[in-house]
């Protein structure tokens, strides 16, 4: 059976001109950076290079990247070494309810260590307010967060605006840009950003490999202690392979993004106009203002989790809610800020494109789900009007 793979966003297959670039500094060059004879300067010239390239992806200057082990990783690094940074100057931080974990729970552990955190609300396609933001700024205020692009729903942030706001007001503002850097322009001089965060693995490169962009003179305290790695700011013998490969994903992802965009979005508008003639299935997030490989929805009825395990039984296989929350058997903190309700956000699907998809898997994957919804229905309680409200249970549906 083929496999068709609608996940992109939780990661995608290594570009084979990626591992090849890799393949040297597992074995042949496999110095030390510290170290000062060839095999480590070797070493230490390629995670420069690869330094060089990242930077071009997002248009800063080379000494502005500090490669990390994740976005993730660069994600706390942000809120809590800027925090700890500024804290002398403020401690009120502010961060969307449509953030990923690794900034609502960074922005928690703040709370723990006496800062305070304004969580702020979303629209029903899961858009910022600037004017929120604006309004939510105190004397106190050193940080604002906000993501560019939602991994969950798609939603594109009007991070410029922000961006803005905070410059005027002399507030830090970091976006996380994991899902959308490699994938569409990111150019931190046009949005306004000091710190902003991204993945080698959402771009065809390696996992294991994140970068955080500092603008130039921005203090930040360390994450991780020890060595002298990345001038002192992120200790720890790099993952030079790694790095290596998001150089080398970077590069591939300048020269090929508009064509990657175009091979995407017009089989995404595909899927969605099929997806979409389901009963009961609804859209999530900004109708336009959304990643192009990027569509997600709820189904009335269902549980995610199940919709998972059947498609994935016809080689199909998509996600429901983030990949870093579909475990834990609960409703998505993103859809629920958007106001969907607790029962809908349960039956959440979402699919995501790269370039390794066609026209035929598309065709396959709505030839397949509407069977697959049809099924679940007919053994689903609640499709039949069990345990809804007014018999004793609290489902409602957001449409």
């Amino acid at each position: 059976m083929r496999k068709r793979y609608f996940d992109h966003v939780a990661t995608n297959p290594l570009d084979v001109r990626v591992f090849d670039a890799m393949m040297p500094y597992f074995r042949e060059d496999f110095g030390n950076p510290l170290s000062i004879y060839d095999l480590g300067t070797k070493a230490k010239e390629a995670i420069e290079n690869a330094r060089s390239q990242v930077a071009s992806l997002i248009n800063s200057k080379s000494s502005e990247i500090i490669f990390t082990s994740s976005g993730a990783e660069a994600n706390n690094f942000s809120l809590r070494g800027i925090a700890f940074a500024r804290q002398n100057e403020g401690k009120h931080v502010i961060v969307s309810k449509m953030e990923h974990h690794s900034i609502l729970n960074s922005a928690r552990f703040l709370e723990k260590m006496g800062f305070v955190v304004t969580f702020l609300p979303v629209d029903k396609h899961g858009i910022v307010d600037p004017d929120m933001v604006k309004k939510s700024i105190t004397k106190e205020t050193t940080l604002i967060s906000v993501i560019h692009a939602s991994s969950e729903v798609g939603t594109i942030e009007p991070i410029k605006k922000i961006g803005r706001i905070a410059k005027e007001k002399g507030i830090i503002f970091h976006t996380d840009a994991v899902a959308s850097t490699g994938n569409i322009p990111v150019d931190v001089k046009d949005l306004g950003v000091d710190l902003l965060s991204m993945a080698a693995h959402q771009f065809y490169g390696p996992k294991g490999a994140g970068a955080l962009y500092v603008r130039e003179g921005l203090r930040i305290v360390p994450l991780i202690y020890g060595g002298i790695q990345e001038n002192g700011r992120r200790a720890g013998t790099e993952n030079v392979p790694a790095i290596v490969g998001m150089g080398r994903a970077a590069e591939l992802a300048i020269s090929e993004m508009n064509t990657r965009v175009e091979h995407v979005r017009k089989l995404m508008d595909k899927l969605i106009k099929g997806v979409s003639t389901v009963e009961n299935v609804y859209l999530t997030g900004h109708p336009e203002s959304r990643l192009p490989g990027h569509a997600s929805f709820t189904v009335e009825f269902i549980e995610g989790e199940a919709m998972l395990l059947l498609l994935a039984a016809k080689g199909i296989y998509v996600a429901s809610g983030s990949a870093c929350s579909s475990k834990a058997l609960k409703a998505s903190p993103v859809l629920l800020s958007m106001g969907v309700s607790s029962n809908l956000a349960q039956g959440s699907i979402v699919f995501t494109l790269g370039t390794g998809n066609t026209e035929e898997d598309i065709d396959y994957l709505l030839s397949e789900f509407p069977q697959v919804i049809k099924r679940l229905r007919e053994m689903s309680p609640y499709a039949k009007g069990w345990g809804m409200k007014g018999e004793g249970g609290e489902c409602t549906v957001q449409k």
